[in-house]
């Protein structure tokens, strides 16, 4: 499945606000990957911006491994690793403030380029315009939602993915100190 496109520029869209209840209504926390449910309560408290679907990112080296296990590669392990993507997919507001956020989220590939790409995805634009992704993937398999990985490009994939989602939660505790929650 190809999961990423390059970013589209910003379009007012009318129905962002209803489109944002609905998504926060239907907001199910328990399907959340547990290490990042902090992350999607950030981005819920913002109002110029909310989650669409994200993933902490798997990697799984034993075949019958639980497709939705959360263990980092274990010690000493030579074989393949098979990686299912890190990821969040957000809309944001055209307006001010999502405009600003959009601009900062843009720049958390900077924490590590060959790993971290920002864009967007067809599937997501059609139904909720101003949509975006960012994702963990080795640059050279960026248009997968899985990859077969060696042991030492899955370590690295585990440590931009763990510096990823550092750099979400630094940009949105700045985001949510800059607009706070009754301003």
């Amino acid at each position: 499945m190809e999961t990423f496109t390059e970013p589209r520029a910003l379009v007012r869209d009318k129905s962002y606000a209803a489109e944002r209840q609905a998504a926060l209504e239907a907001l199910d926390l328990s399907a959340v990957d547990p290490p990042i449910v902090d992350i999607v309560l950030a981005f819920r408290t913002l109002p110029h911006c909310f989650t669409l679907q994200c993933c902490y990112g798997h990697f799984l080296t034993a075949t019958a491994q639980d497709e939705h296990s959360l263990a980092p590669i274990p010690e000493g392990h030579d074989g393949a690793v098979r990686y299912r993507i890190a990821y969040v997919a957000f809309c944001v507001d055209a307006g001010d403030r999502g405009r600003a956020l959009l601009e900062r989220l843009s720049r958390v590939p900077e924490v590590e380029p060959a790993y971290v790409q920002f864009g967007s995805a067809d599937w997501f634009w059609d139904q909720w315009p101003n949509s975006y992704t960012l994702q963990v993937e080795p640059a050279a398999h960026r248009f997968k939602d899985q990859a077969v990985l060696t042991v030492g490009e899955a370590m690295q994939t585990q440590r931009a993915r763990d510096r990823f989602f550092e750099e979400i939660r630094r940009l949105l505790a700045e985001e949510l100190a800059r607009y706070p929650i009754d301003g």
